[in-house]
Order: C-alpha cells, then sequence, then structure tokens
C-alpha cells in the first residue's frame, strides 16, 4: 500500500535542497562554510550544554587561556572553564568537566570557555555563514535548530583531540547528526558502543588520569538528554554562545 506524498510537509522539501558536508580538526573548521557545527564530545560542547542546562546566562568562546582571563579581569565574563592538556588551567574556576558543572552555582552567570579543540575551532570558522556548536547530549535538538534555517549548504566539522588528530566520538557524533538532518533516525544505542570501545574512551577509565572524571563519559554519552541547540552568534568582536530552545 503507497503513502500519498503531500507537498505540505516541508520536511520532505528541506531534505531535498540540504547538502551535508562532513569534515575534521582545525582545517575542516578553517575551510568549512555555509551552515557549520563544530562538534566536540569529549568534552568543551558537552561542559558547555550542561552549564546552559544548569542556568547559565550565555558564553564566550575563545582560543587561549589568557583570553578568557582577561575577559574575567575586565567584567565581561564572570567564571572561567576550559582545559589545556585535559587540565583545568590555572586561574580558571572549573576544568573542562561536565560533571563538575553538573553541580556548579553557574545560574544566571556569564561564562568563558576557552579549550584546545572545540573553542579553537569555532574561531578557525571565520567562513561560516551561520554557526553551532554541538555534541551527542543536545545532537536531536541541534539538527532540528538547522533544519528550521533551511539551509543549502551544512559543514559539520569534528574537532578530535586538540584539533589535530581525529577520534571515535567526534566522528560518530558528526556521522549521527547527517543522519538527523538528512531525515534518518540512526540507533543511539550504537553510536553510544562505537564510542566505548574507542581509544578516547579509556582515558576516562585511567586512573592516572583524574582530569577525566568516569562521570563525563557517562553525562557526554546520554544522547538527546537536553532540549535545546547551541548557536553563536559575534556580538562586537566576540563569539558568544546562548541556547536555541525549539
Amino acid at each position: 500500500m503507497f503513502t500519498k506524498f503531500s507537498y505540505s510537509q516541508p520536511i520532505f522539501l528541506k531534505d531535498v535542497f540540504m547538502k551535508v558536508i562532513l569534515d575534521s580538526l582545525l582545517e575542516g573548521a578553517a575551510r568549512a562554510r555555509g551552515t557549520v557545527i563544530i562538534i566536540d564530545v569529549f568534552r568543551a560542547f558537552t561542559t558547555a550544554a550542561v552549564a546552559f542546562s544548569r542556568g547559565a546566562s550565555h558564553i564566550y568562546l575563545v582560543s587561549e587561556v589568557e583570553e578568557a582571563l582577561d575577559l574575567r579581569r575586565r567584567g565581561i565574563a564572570q567564571l572561567c572553564m576550559g582545559e589545556v592538556g585535559g587540565v583545568k588551567p590555572d586561574g580558571f574556576n572549573f576544568g573542562n568537566s561536565p560533571f563538575e558543572i553538573l553541580t556548579a552555582e553557574v545560574a544566571g552567570k556569564v561564562i568563558c570557555q576557552s579549550t584546545r579543540a572545540g573553542t579553537v575551532g569555532v574561531v578557525s570558522a571565520t567562513q561560516a555563514d551561520s554557526l553551532f556548536v554541538s555534541s551527542l547530549v543536545i545532537a536531536s535538538a541541534t539538527a532540528k535548530a538547522v533544519r528550521e534555517q533551511n539551509p543549502e549548504l551544512v559543514t559539520i566539522v569534528a574537532m578530535g583531540v586538540g584539533g589535530c588528530d581525529r577520534t571515535d566520538e567526534d566522528e560518530q557524533c558528526a556521522l549521527y547528526l547527517r543522519n538527523l538532518l538528512q531525515g534518518r533516525q540512526p540507533s543511539s544505542c550504537s553510536v553510544r558502543n562505537l564510542i566505548l570501545s574507542g581509544e578516547s574512551s579509556l582515558q576516562f577509565e585511567d586512573i592516572r588520569q583524574q582530569q577525566f572524571h568516569p562521570m563525563d563519559r557517562e553525562i557526554a554519552l546520554n544522547i538527546n538528554s537536553y532540549d535545546f541547540a547551541i548557536k553563536v552568534s559575534t556580538q562586537g568582536k566576540f563569539l558568544v554562545a546562548e541556547p536555541v530552545y525549539l
């Protein structure tokens, strides 16, 4: 039995025109065009999502530690969070840990975030017409927000480790997002299992690397746990991330 096609269903019309490109690392962010989605699952944009779920006002995204500290000194931001080599930089309020932010007092606060992959990727995406950051916890909401814009071109960039080496979690998140954007329903369980078997997952089991809390991984792999996307806009000379509820 055939299903009657209705031209009143814009979801199908959007699928026809949207081209989705997958790219990776800092080079990919620099060449990305159209609506750009920067991916960092372990852990930058999982941490940012948790901060917004806890009521953070907005997040300034910067490349360097000193930029973040300067914004706090000037009173533009109130808190600094992020990492260098996975470790909280000196002077920062928080590391790059979603588990840490899950119990932090960030409601109503302006945060500045600096990481060696995710936020550097955002700063590098200078050719984007529209810019989002994402991770698995907000993947579905990100896809919905992007589809609402109905762009002709979407570039998804998996940032990997330090923006230099590909990782399973970011590459799988990029594939998962592409499937969602193109109207398919990929298996969240399969994505989770693939990532758990990957190399990056093992750092959360290494007791010598206490900066990688085991709960960070669990939070990051709780796929589609938040109902908002995170859009980045240019405000003056700053790149500012804010939640977009659908």
